[in-house]
């Protein structure tokens, strides 16, 4: 089943990101609006190619960083990596995370973000290349527990999630796909533990680990 094209982006994360912009920087100021570069995010996260990684994937890493906030030490940094953690995305490029991490370094001191609270939003966004935190990374384990939930879904929506990840990289013929996939879901298990934080740990792992097997024998056998 072809997964659901990317959905027109409703007013809701605009809001989202002018209070994070805010709460990020300290202050109540308007200068420099936030307002251009939310516009400037949300037109990379609908880019056509995407099936994914597109505003709905956004939201709802936004949404599980609202269920962890308490084990964070600092939410606002940690919302402003997830929408740059994937801002920059090609599927045939190595250099998501990286090109990503750089984007959040340019317009983050543009918005006035501070030196200490930009570099800790592009470490984050280049944690999310191997979501292997080290212990006691408070900030690390939210996000990347946030941006892995997704493997947590109910079967229908990890479905329809696996779909769509094979959409993006439509152009990879199947086999060569299967090996990539395969070779991204053991890496996944071989992990002590895909969830880091303790809600992650208690109403997460077991499912997550149960879908990425599930996949794992269907495409290896």
């Amino acid at each position: 089943m072809a997964a659901t094209p990317p959905h027109p982006t409703p007013t809701d994360l605009h809001t989202r990101w002018s209070s994070t912009v805010t709460a990020a920087r300290g202050t109540d100021r308007d200068e420099p609006s936030p307002d251009p570069y939310a516009e400037d995010l949300l037109a990379r996260w609908s880019e056509p190619h995407r099936r994914y990684h597109t505003t709905e994937h956004l939201r709802a890493v936004l949404d599980h960083v609202d269920v962890l906030e308490e084990h964070a030490d600092d939410p606002a940094l940690v919302r402003l990596a997830a929408w740059f953690h994937d801002a920059v995305y090609l599927p045939e490029r190595s250099t998501n995370e990286e090109r990503s991490a750089r984007l959040a370094e340019r317009a983050l001191r543009e918005l006035g973000v501070g030196e200490s609270g930009t570099a800790e939003v592009a470490r984050l966004v280049r944690l999310t290349v191997t979501h292997d935190p080290a212990s006691g990374d408070a900030n690390g384990e939210v996000l990347c527990d946030a941006d892995l939930a997704i493997l947590a879904s109910p079967p229908e929506t990890y479905a329809a999630y696996t779909a769509a990840v094979r959409e993006e990289y439509g152009f990879v013929p199947d086999d060569a796909f299967r090996e990539g996939r395969a070779a991204v879901l053991r890496q996944l298990l071989a992990l002590p533990a895909l969830f880091r934080t303790p809600y992650g740990r208690e109403h997460w792992e077991e499912r997550a680990r149960r879908n990425l097997t599930t996949e794992l024998d269907l495409l290896t056998n």
